[in-house]
This record gives structure tokens, sequence and C-alpha cells, in this order.
């Protein structure tokens, strides 16, 4: 399930804003104490264990639709949940189950975002070049050569964003819902000011 962060009717400058659709959180958190990680594989059935190849255990849950990433230090990365909710449960159920194995943890670990990657549609298709040009060249990289999307580096929130001809655009580095709020807010205003929206 994915989450709409914006209501109906959210209009800038006249023009209604996309929904935005949350892809992927990615947060860390840590256990508190250092783990056995053989143990913990033992204990988790499913768990991918092999530190020749990887330092941490992968554990992947299939409600919430997770990887989670325990690490010998105590340290862990949840990534795949749609918000913060299933963010919370995934590394809940995590911890749930390496205390049944009896293995200590922190009770209640501080959970912190990385980062949010999340996906939105201006609902119409963007002319890059003329964009590129009016968000002026120090924020903006576009090589249509290499790739096919405009990246544009906001400073407040601290968010990239990438627009496509299509008018799809992702946001990555966010690390509250609302920054990609305020992000696709400035771009839709930044782009209907400058004549670039229909």
């Amino acid at each position: 399930m994915t989450q709409s962060l914006l209501g109906e009717n959210h209009f800038v400058g006249g023009i209604e804003l996309a929904k935005i659709k949350i892809e992927n959180v990615v947060a860390s958190t840590s256990l508190g104490n250092e783990l056995d990680l053989q143990a913990i594989a033992l204990a988790l059935g499913g768990a991918e264990y092999e530190p020749e190849q990887f330092p941490g255990l992968i554990y992947r849950l299939k409600e919430p639709k997770t990887a989670t990433l325990l690490f010998r230090s105590g340290k862990v990365v949840c990534t795949g949940a749609k918000s913060l909710e299933h963010v919370r449960l995934a590394i809940s159920n995590v911890a749930k189950q390496i205390e049944k194995a009896g293995i200590k943890i922190e009770k209640e670990p501080e959970i912190e975002v990385q980062n949010i990657v999340a996906s939105s549609d201006l609902g119409t298709e963007i002319n890059l070049n003329a964009i590129a040009i009016s968000l002026g060249l120090e924020k903006v990289e576009y090589e249509p050569e290499q790739f096919p999307g405009l990246v544009y580096r906001i400073d407040d929130p601290k968010v990239v964003v990438l627009l496509f001809g299509s008018g799809k655009l992702v946001c990555t580095g966010a690390r509250k819902p609302e920054d990609v709020e305020r992000a696709v807010e400035k771009i839709t205003e930044e782009l209907s000011q400058a004549g670039l929206l229909r």
C-alpha cells in the first residue's frame, strides 16, 4: 500500500499539485548491543548471512515488504518500506524475533530516517531544455545523451529531484514526507511562474 501525502485539492499558483507516492523509506537504528549474527541467522528462518560477501545479515519480511540489514555493531538499516509506520513495524517484528531466540536487544530503538524516495507526476509533458535554462545551471544537471532526466538540486528542503519530459518526477534525499511535499510545491511554483507548466 502506498501513501499519498497530499489531500484532494492542494493548489499552488492556481495549479493543482500532483499526488505524491512514497516509493522507499530507508531508515536506521541501533539495537544497542553487539549482535551475534551467526546465532541470529540460525534463529531467523530465511535470513541471508554470508560474511565473506557482505558484512551484514539480510532479513526480508513479506509484511510489510522490507529488507532489514543487521550488523555486528548492533546497527540496523531498514529499506523498501513505503512509510515510516512500515519501518517501525518491520524493525519491531525483527527485534521480537531476535528476542524470541534469546538474544538481548534494546527495547525501544530510536529510528532515524536516512532517505525517502518518492515519485509524483506534474500531469503534463515538460520541456527539459527550457527548464534547465530557467532554473539556472548552478543547480541543474541536464545531459540528455547520458541520462534522460534533468537533475535539480534544491537547498531547502535539501533534496534532489529528477524531472522527466513526461512530467514524472522522482524526489530523493528527503528525511521526512513534508520535505517531499515542499519540494514538489517549490518545483510546481517555479515552473508555473516561468510559464513552463501548461
